[in-house]
């Protein structure tokens, strides 16, 4: 067996997470893509919106994500 050339980046990492400039991970707000009828428009507003992933977990994201800092 031939070994791999080289890192890759874990796609469905890259998916799910951005990096920012500065380079922090941003991420996705769970819980808006069905019954968003029971919730009120300043609570779907609000999981639109991006949010920063703590430092602890954002450790781990990198990790999966070679090229990106």
């Amino acid at each position: 067996m031939r070994r791999p050339k080289g890192i890759k980046t874990k796609k469905s990492v890259a998916k799910r997470f951005r990096i920012t400039a500065r380079g922090k991970v941003m991420r996705p707000h769970a819980g808006k893509r069905h019954l968003l009828q029971t919730k009120n428009p300043k609570r779907r507003r609000r999981l639109g919106r991006s949010s920063v992933v703590d430092p602890t977990d954002a450790y781990r994201i990198l990790q999966n994500l070679p090229f990106s800092h």
